[in-house]
């Protein structure tokens, strides 16, 4: 069972994707494009905080949500990884090491949304079981 975020293999991914994407546009000539630079670094945090903001929302039902926003959010990362190709911004290589990251960050989420909606929320059980113990009384 994990217990924190942190154990999560799909914020690992973006936590190193955040870095990159840090590192990337600290260098020049990328550092002069504050607009780009500003939206790739957005994008790379929020694949991160929402995943982690899911987590910690303490169900399934926000966590899938969740989850589909950081993996939205994995795909402008892709996107933006094209510009910055395109620009000269960064290497092929670059590029190709921030698609791997973007796609597994996604791969992953999407694994996890498809875990998650297999089983209950814990906090609909709760109210089920409950509305399941008071049905007797219900309907006598």
């Amino acid at each position: 069972m994990i217990d924190k975020f942190e154990e999560l293999d799909c914020w690992k991914v973006a936590r190193r994707l955040t870095n990159e994407s840090y590192a990337v546009t600290r260098n020049e000539p990328c550092c002069r494009d504050y607009g780009f630079i500003d939206q790739m670094r957005r994008a790379a945090l929020s694949v991160m905080n929402n995943i982690a903001e899911g987590f910690e929302r303490g169900s399934n039902k926000d966590f899938v949500r969740f989850l589909f926003i950081a993996r939205a959010s994995a795909g402008e990362v892709r996107s933006m990884t094209y510009i910055g190709l395109d620009q000269g911004y960064f290497d092929k290589q670059k590029f190709d090491e921030l698609q791997e990251l973007t796609r597994r960050c996604g791969q992953l989420c999407w694994g996890m949304i498809k875990h998650l909606r297999k089983h209950l929320d814990w906090k609909s059980r709760i109210s089920l079981t409950l509305f399941a113990l008071m049905l007797p009384i219900i309907k006598s």
